[in-house]
Formats: C-alpha cells, sequence, structure tokens
C-alpha cells in the first residue's frame, strides 16, 4: 500500500495529470475539463452570441437546453436542475403523491449516497431490491407489488426506480429485455416507473440501444449533464408535459433555483455537440486496445457481460496493484485509484483515449509490465 505521505503525493501529481491536454484518463465518463478549457470554451460562445442569461432558473440558455433535451429524449417536456440528486428526488415525489412506498435497487445511488433523503424530506419509504447487485428481475418487483398490498394495512408501491447503469456496481446495467418486462408490469399496474439514466448516453452507445427509445420506457428520465457534457455541473429531468408543469416550484421549494444557471447549460449544450460520435470512437478505440493488452502476460481487461464505459483490470498476483497504477502515471496514464465498493481497478473510457495512440498505450502498458513490480 503507498503510504499516507506518498499518497498525497501522487494525489497532487494525479491531479495535476487529469488536467493536462495529453494525458489518457481512465476515470469518469467525459473529457477531463479544466479552468483553462472551460474559460475557452465560454469565451468562444460569448464571442459566437451563444450565452444568454436566465432569471432564476427560467429563460434564456436554461430554456433553450431544456428543450434541447426534452427532443434529445423524446419527451414532451423537461426541466433543469442543479443536480441529479434533486432530480430523483424531486420526480419520485411527484409520481408518488399521496402514496409512500419507492422500490428501487439497493445498490442504487438514491438508495446508498442520498442520506435517507426521499424519507426526511419527503415521506418515502424506499424498498429496497436486489442487495449486492445491479438490478432486481422481474419476479422480485413482483413479490415487492404482491407484499405491499395484502398486508394489514394497505400500502401500495406509488413509485418504481430503476438506475442504469449502476455506478456502485461498475456500470453494470439493467438488460435490455429486462429493462422493458418491468416497465411493461409497472404500466399494466399503473406504477409510474423513473429512470435514474444519469449515463444513459453510455448505456445507449454499450448496447446500440438509442436514448429514445430508453427514454419511450419510462415516465421519467434523470440525465447527468456535467459528467459527460463539460459542465461544472447540472442535470435533465424529462417526461410529459403535465409531469413537469410547474415543477420549477418544487425545484426553488428546495433550494434548487440558482439565480444564474446560463453559462451552466450553456456549457451541457456545447459539450452535446458530436458527443455520441466522439464517445462511440472512444468506446471503439478501448475495445480494440483492451483487446491487444489482454495479450500482455500478467494483465487481463475484463468487460462485464452487461456492461458499459467501465471495465476491470485484473494483474497477476506477482504484480503489486498500487506500484503499477503509479508507475503509469509516468505515462500520463491516470487509472483510479482502488476503492472500498469495489475490489479491482476499473478502467473508465472516456474520450481522452483518442489523445493518443493505441500502439503508444500498450507500449507504456509494456514498459510498466517489464518492471514485474
Amino acid at each position: 500500500m503507498i503510504n499516507s505521505a506518498n499518497q498525497a503525493d501522487s494525489a497532487k501529481r494525479r491531479s495535476e495529470l487529469v488536467r493536462a491536454p495529453e494525458s489518457i484518463v481512465f476515470s469518469g465518463d467525459g473529457e477531463p475539463q479544466s479552468p483553462e478549457s472551460i474559460v475557452g470554451r465560454l469565451n468562444s460562445m460569448l464571442t459566437a452570441g451563444d450565452l444568454h442569461p436566465d432569471t432564476y432558473s427560467l429563460g434564456g440558455s436554461v430554456e433553450a437546453f431544456e428543450r434541447r433535451m426534452a427532443d434529445e429524449l423524446g419527451k414532451e417536456a423537461a426541466i433543469w436542475m442543479p443536480t441529479g440528486t434533486l432530480a430523483n428526488h424531486l420526480a419520485l415525489r411527484r409520481h408518488s403523491g399521496t402514496n409512500a412506498r419507492v422500490v428501487l435497487q439497493e445498490q442504487s445511488h438514491i438508495y446508498q449516497d442520498e442520506g435517507d433523503a426521499l424519507a426526511r424530506l419527503s415521506g418515502l419509504n424506499a424498498i429496497p431490491l436486489a442487495k449486492g447487485k445491479p438490478y432486481f428481475t422481474v419476479a422480485e418487483l413482483q413479490e415487492a407489488m404482491r407484499s405491499s398490498v395484502t398486508g394489514r394495512v394497505l400500502n401500495p408501491v406509488s413509485a418504481v426506480s430503476i438506475e442504469s447503469p449502476v455506478r456502485r456496481q461498475a456500470g453494470q446495467i439493467l438488460p435490455w429485455d429486462e429493462m422493458q418486462s418491468i416497465t411493461h408490469i409497472c404500466k399494466q399496474e399503473g406504477i409510474p416507473v423513473h429512470l435514474d439514466g444519469a449515463r444513459l448516453y453510455m448505456m445507449s452507445a454499450s448496447t446500440g440501444v438509442g436514448v429514445k427509445e430508453y427514454s419511450e420506457l419510462f415516465d421519467s428520465v434523470y440525465i447527468s449533464t456535467w459528467k459527460y457534457f463539460g459542465s461544472p455541473f447540472g442535470a435533465i429531468l424529462a417526461g410529459t408535459s403535465e409531469f413537469i408543469d410547474g415543477m420549477f416550484h418544487d425545484r426553488r421549494m428546495f433550494g434548487g433555483g440558482l439565480p444564474s444557471g446560463y453559462l451552466a447549460t450553456a456549457l451541457s449544450m456545447n459539450g452535446m455537440d458530436g458527443f455520441v460520435d466522439r464517445f462511440s470512437e472512444s468506446l471503439t478505440k478501448a475495445k480494440a486496445l483492451f483487446a491487444n493488452l489482454n495479450k500482455l502476460p500478467g494483465i487481463e481487461i475484463h468487460q462485464f457481460e452487461h456492461g458499459s464505459n467501465v471495465f476491470e483490470l485484473r494483474l497477476g498476483d506477482d504484480i503489486n496493484t498500487d506500484q503499477f497504477v503509479e508507475s503509469l502515471l509516468d505515462f500520463k496514464i491516470v487509472i483510479p485509484w482502488l476503492k472500498s465498493e469495489w475490489p479491482l481497478p476499473l478502467l473508465h473510457v472516456n474520450s481522452s483515449i483518442l489523445r493518443r495512440s493505441n500502439d503508444e498505450i500498450v507500449e507504456a502498458f509494456t514498459s510498466v509490465l517489464s518492471a514485474r513490480l
């Protein structure tokens, strides 16, 4: 293990390399942004007349972005939110109405990373399914529905939330057939179903199922607009016009009616331009790269059966993982440190992989492996 002093030095070095324009960064879904790159993009948009101020997140570039995203997702309307946490919360709050039981994955961001916000802020009871797994099955959902209406007190499911890809499960996704079955059951039962699709574009590129095709299955959809569109923050929540109507009041009630959101939304629109093509090219390049890396001794880049843009790095027992990852920094290749929620290093594919040839990247891995760390 790297000691705390060396880890602090490494963290500083990593931070600098992540922002370097020539680095390959196997972390995050979008091309890494630096203060310089963001200011440069804003200056270009200012010159082009593409920055239009809003008033407390109404009008201007915010409204233009909402219209564009509603069209992208095939929904009637959309509303911009400063965070995905707020988008998910307000969606489930509105869907639930006077009922209070929300079914979701035990590994979902809503259940694991939002501090019981559903219960504490909106009186909603989260029912977690599929403990330690990426997704629940139709059978598990049907059992949860059955048990909610057969107890001493009638307490029907008010909404179902599906996260896909699942961040805590290395970006694994709910398979298309299973997703169709689950949403079909929900529609039959008259239960609103919400997609936490923060990384929806990653899932679409990985499966070949269109963004609109995914969106069509759900009553509401959230996507992140900062994870890969090059904005410092922001999210979109989309649904029917009736669902979105007046939600700006809820947004402001929860402290999300920012007085000025146009810079973030303008950056998101700018980052969307050409994103789908760049990411598809990146994923294709990554798969060819990983096939070549898998020919090297002591290394395997594992693709999950139902994976997205996240791959598992498996090293031989005689290779020190910490030192291996650290040594790659000398070649300006950044791999995330191990995290408690996953036992092996994970490689996240984004467009930074387009900065250098696969031959150069393979040569760097070969040099580090030859040291037999």
